[in-house]
């Protein structure tokens, strides 16, 4: 990335992700076009199984963005109070539909459902989310069919920053399957965009700070309100913040969101921080797509270069 490029994407220090996301979705949009030019139209379906109005959020979110980069946006809606067979026939009547290219199923799903089993119904090809076993096997084993969004989005991040990953120490805080886990697995991959030493802490890491002001990357995945603070960020750390946290606020809502970083303290240390919101939740959204529009071009066996 020029320097020019760079300095769009940064306001001080401080990364926008909505910028950079903006970027990759302009040039998704060749690879839809170059799709539609041999009959294909990429196609995800949603699926739904809450009353949970973040959930609901999330995929109204992820329609819009369908609907912006011309995606077809299949939806499947079920009462949080079905059997759960019923989402697991739901599931197979989308595995077995050839016109829908990706599948995801939000979470988190009722507690009748085995949230494992459905990550195994889903057919890995469609698997965009890349939580199916197969798929983490194939992240782990250096061959990712899909590469999970929010992972993926901090390594678009990081190289828009031109933060360098290759010999750095990067702490990865949070152990999660969605992020953490294969957050770790992602950098340490010999590949341009890792070649990182990680360090994975969580919850019965003893003495965080000594660990976080080592890093040269730090990764905060943990889920807990403003748990690293400046003191923590070693001067010139790139700082990504995945954490999206509702704490009680004097405002009309009667809440703010903030991250698992306090912004204000780490931005003063950090060469490069994410700000909550505007950091990492867009580019999630934007590598959902991106793993779509991957499926669309596998499953028709039509070659795309892809952003």
């Amino acid at each position: 990335m020029t320097a020019s490029e760079r300095e769009g994407v940064l306001d001080g220090n401080v990364l926008d992700g909505n910028a950079v996301s903006d970027r990759i979705r302009e040039d998704l949009r060749e690879s839809i076009d170059a799709l539609d030019d041999a009959g294909v139209t990429p196609s995800l379906a949603t699926v739904l199984m809450s009353t949970d109005p973040a959930s609901e959020t999330y995929v109204s979110m992820k329609q819009r963005a369908c609907d912006d980069l011309n995606i077809d946006s299949v939806h499947r809606e079920l009462d949080a109070d079905a059997p759960a067979a019923e989402l697991y026939d739901t599931i197979d009547d989308l595995n077995a539909d050839p016109d829908v290219d990706g599948i995801l199923v939000q979470m988190p799903v009722p507690d009748q459902v085995d949230k494992r089993r459905v990550l195994r119904s889903i057919d890995p090809a469609k698997d965009v989310d890349g939580f199916h076993p197969e798929n983490v096997g194939r992240l782990v084993a250096g061959d990712p069919r899909f590469k999970p969004c929010t992972p993926h989005g901090i390594q678009r991040l990081l190289d828009a920053a031109d933060v360098e990953t290759e010999g750095a120490h990067a702490v990865v805080v949070g152990r999660s399957d969605i992020v953490g886990k294969p957050m770790a697995n992602l950098l340490i991959q010999k590949a341009p965009d890792g070649n990182a030493t990680v360090t994975v802490c969580h919850s019965r890491t003893e003495d965080l700070a000594s660990m976080t002001r080592q890093a040269d990357i730090v990764i905060a995945a943990a889920g807990y309100p403003e748990l690293i603070d400046g003191s923590m960020i070693g001067d010139g750390a790139a700082v990504i913040d995945v954490g999206v946290n509702r704490v009680d606020a004097d405002t009309e809502k009667g809440y703010e969101l903030v991250g698992d970083v306090d912004f204000e303290s780490a931005k003063g240390p950090a060469d490069v921080i994410t700000p909550v919101p505007g950091g990492v939740g867009p580019m999630t959204i934007t590598m959902l797509l991106y793993n779509t529009v991957k499926a669309a071009s596998q499953q028709a066996d039509v070659s795309v270069e892809l952003p």
